[in-house]
Order: structure tokens, then C-alpha cells, then sequence
């Protein structure tokens, strides 16, 4: 019979971890930010109200079974369908892997909430943390990420200057653009600016290549990026559209839902409800397949529908 993992998924390919146990903490669209590009759409509970949204008995218990039964992976990562920061017990669900394993422990953040004091603590045990910035000025940022209306633009960016400033483990930055809302001259001069206070080692540049939550977020080419990516000192490396190498059961996962999608049009929560998958997880099949034009996207009512490419 086959384990169940409510929190845990994977280990899954990843373009910037290689083989990534990922945990998920926090219910499927539960944010402070509402992205126009998030790959998993709309934000449906927008908060910074932080507290026990998972019991971490429950997630460490997981960690141990699937370590035990599984490959290892190169990184623990917590990220998945949430923004993992909004959970209490983060440091010490930190401090729980870090007692079972050796494997690095990695943190996916928006940074929206790095300015809480408890927050800033609880993440200076992980190995690696990589936060977000898509915005040099107030005003792109609630454009590009619809931001809980607590959460102030300079707060969060003085947040992150300050972890930076005390955490001793790595600090990747990861700059998300679209065209027409952040990629100006101008707006990336700010973000230049930012970055080199909060003194990242590493600078990552992604832009949309995944169905966004908006038809209208658009990408950048691979040249503009490229020519973005120098204007950083150091220079930032471009992420987007690096597909990581799968294994034989992750492609038969792969071939499983392209066979549902086939059937009938599929939303995200369908094919993860219907294969018992992390949307997270999804999300990296269905991007794979749509390279290989097998399928195609439409919007219904404002939702989106994966479906066999014609």
C-alpha cells in the first residue's frame, strides 16, 4: 500500500536545487502576496496573520518516513503552495530536519514578512534563503505582487536588508519580471539599487513561463533578461525556462496526467486532487509538457484549463 504524504512531496527535479524534497506548511493559496504571475493563480486567502497551520509532529514524522523509503534528496525545501514563512513553528520545523539529516535545509520566501522580528530568527538556522524581489518602487510593487494591505514596500525591503546583514548562510535573491510592469530602465535601476543592500550571493532572474494567475503578465526575451542580468553587480544569472532532468517515475506521473488531460480539460486543483500530487509539483510536470506542445492552456470564466495540445 502506498504511503500517504499530506506535507511532504517529491523529491522533484528542480532547475536551481537539483533533486528537491519539498514541505509544504501552508494551505494551497495561502499568501501574503497575490501575485499577477503566479503559476498556481489567484491568491485565495490573502494574510500575514501567522500561526500553527500545520502540526510539526505531523511534517517531521513525514521527513523521516520519506528519507527512509526514498532517494535523497540534494536539498530539504520548504516552499510549496503557501508562503512557508506564515507558519509559527518554521524555525523549528528548521531545527527538527536539521537533528534527522544532513541534507540542507532550503526556505522559498516572498520576504514579504522578514521585517518580523520572530520571522528573521526563525530562519537564520536554514542553510539557504531565498526571497523575493520584484519591485524597486511602492507603486510597481502592488502591481506585481498585490501584497496584503498591511504590508508596506520599504518595511519589507528593510526586512531583508537586515537578514542579509546577520545571516551567515546563503542568500539567493530572485528578481521576477513582466513586460510593461517591472522591466523598464527605471524601475530596474531601483531593484539594482535594493539588491545591492541586501547582499545577496547570488542574484536569479525568472520570468513568466508558466500559466500566470493573469493572461495579461507577459515574458521577457531571453535577450532583455540577459542584458538585465549584467546591469547587477555581480552579474545576476538567468533562471527562466531551465527545464531540470526528470526521472523514469516522475515521467510516468507526467505521461498519467497529459492521459487525463487528454480525457478532458483539467484545472491544477483537479490534477492534483485526482493524482494525490502537490500542485507545486504539478505545476512542473504541466510546464514540461507545454515545452513539448503536448498541451495547451485556455481560460474559462477567468480560470485555467489544461488540455492535449491539438
Amino acid at each position: 500500500m502506498k504511503e500517504k504524504f499530506q506535507h511532504v512531496f517529491g523529491p522533484v527535479p528542480s532547475r536551481r536545487l537539483g533533486r528537491s524534497l519539498g514541505i509544504d506548511l501552508i494551505p494551497f493559496k495561502t499568501c501574503s502576496y497575490d501575485c499577477i504571475y503566479c503559476q498556481l493563480g489567484r491568491t485565495t486567502v490573502t494574510t500575514i496573520e501567522r500561526k500553527v497551520y500545520a502540526p510539526i509532529d505531523d511534517v517531521l514524522d513525514e521527513v523521516k518516513r520519506r528519507l527512509a523509503n526514498g532517494p535523497h534528496p540534494d536539498y530539504i525545501t520548504l516552499s510549496g503552495s503557501g508562503e512557508p514563512t506564515l507558519h509559527t513553528e518554521i524555525g523549528k520545523v528548521i531545527q527538527g530536519i536539521k537533528a534527522i539529516t544532513e541534507i540542507p535545509v532550503a526556505v522559498l520566501t516572498n520576504g514579504s514578512l522578514l521585517w518580523m522580528e520572530d520571522v528573521h530568527k526563525a530562519l537564520l538556522n536554514a542553510d539557504l534563503v531565498v526571497p523575493s524581489l520584484d519591485a524597486g518602487t511602492p507603486e510597481t510593487f502592488r502591481k506585481m505582487n498585490r501584497p496584503h494591505e498591511t504590508i508596506d514596500f520599504n518595511r519589507m525591503v528593510e526586512g531583508m536588508v537586515a537578514f542579509g546583514s546577520e545571516y551567515s548562510g546563503d542568500l539567493w535573491l530572485e528578481v521576477f519580471l513582466v513586460e510593461g510592469i517591472n522591466d523598464t530602465d527605471e524601475e530596474i535601476a531601483h531593484i539594482v539599487d535594493l539588491a545591492g543592500r541586501i547582499k545577496p550571493n547570488r542574484i536569479q532572474l525568472n520570468t513568466v513561463t508558466r500559466p500566470p494567475a493573469e493572461e495579461t503578465s507577459r515574458p521577457l526575451g531571453k535577450e532583455r533578461l540577459e542584458q538585465i542580468a549584467r546591469r547587477f553587480v555581480p552579474s545576476a544569472e538567468v533562471i527562466a525556462d531551465v527545464a531540470p532532468k526528470m526521472t523514469d517515475t516522475q515521467k510516468g506521473c507526467m505521461n498519467d496526467i497529459l492521459a487525463m488531460c487528454q480525457r478532458r480539460p483539467c484545472t491544477l486543483e483537479d490534477i492534483s486532487q485526482a493524482f494525490g500530487l502537490n500542485p507545486s509539483d504539478v505545476v512542473k510536470y504541466l510546464h514540461e509538457l507545454q515545452r513539448e506542445d503536448l498541451v495547451e492552456t485556455k481560460s474559462i470564466e477567468g480560470r485555467v484549463y489544461f488540455t492535449a495540445g491539438r
